[in-house]
């Protein structure tokens, strides 16, 4: 099932948060993406039904084999073209802002593109 851009902004989250936390809670998701505690909720209803969190008896969430993979993709993305438009002079707030736009609706082959441009440059980003 497609998912849409705001359960990618989700799940992008829980990945960040869960490098940062040992437990990852939708209070914490509701916090650090400043949305209301029902609208945080009602989405991880949704991902926990399409299969990418799990929520255990204590309401702690973590992603799915398939809820990680496309979290880190993202995220990569969200990295790469920060990382771009900063090296072009933007802004680190715009480039951020930006790149949390188009990291979810660049093609695959454009970004397939990009990186194989970064990587023939040997131009890493982390």
């Amino acid at each position: 099932m497609a998912i849409q851009e705001s359960g990618e902004m989700y799940l992008e989250t829980i990945l960040i948060l869960s490098e940062k936390l040992k437990n990852v809670r939708s209070i914490d998701i509701s916090e650090e993406m400043n949305y209301s505690k029902p609208s945080v909720s009602r989405a991880m209803g949704i991902l926990k039904k399409d299969g990418y969190i799990v929520v255990d008896g204590s309401g702690y969430i973590t992603l799915t084999g398939s809820g990680r993979e496309l979290a880190e993709r993202i995220y990569q993305r969200h990295r790469i073209l920060s990382r771009i438009l900063m090296d072009l002079g933007v802004d680190e707030k715009t480039a951020t802002d930006d790149a949390c736009r188009i990291e979810h609706v660049i093609s695959e082959e454009s970004m397939d593109a990009i990186k194989t441009h970064l990587r023939d440059h040997n131009i890493t980003i982390e």
